[in-house]
């Protein structure tokens, strides 16, 4: 094969690769013991948080900043997509004490 097409066919596969999209994560949160874990987890942008509430009572994600309020009732499990970067510090409205982290880059996960 000649070296210029070889050069052809490389730069048409990076370009390919190039476009394919990045694959979005999903983090999963438990809520247990009127604990939340992990206190500090991080994730992008399209990425999915899973919050699992293993508690009998109901809990909720608030974020301290107005980006999402989730209510998670007993013994289920809830998901969010995430829209928007940043660190965005989120706690329980019903248990307060709960509190924990999410840092939020911009790129989603592959």
């Amino acid at each position: 094969m000649q070296p210029g097409r070889l050069r052809l066919i490389a730069g048409v596969l990076a370009l390919v690769a190039m476009a394919v999209p990045a694959h979005a994560a999903t983090i999963t949160v438990v809520m247990e013991n009127l604990e939340i874990s992990p206190a500090e987890a991080t994730a992008k942008v399209g990425d999915t948080i899973e919050l699992v509430n293993r508690d009998v009572i109901a809990h909720t994600a608030t974020a301290k900043n107005g980006d999402f309020d989730v209510m998670m009732p007993p013994k289920k499990t809830v998901t969010y997509v995430l829209r928007k970067a940043g660190t965005v510090d989120y706690y329980c409205r019903f248990h307060p004490n709960m509190k924990a982290v999410l840092k939020i880059g911009g790129e989603p996960s592959r």
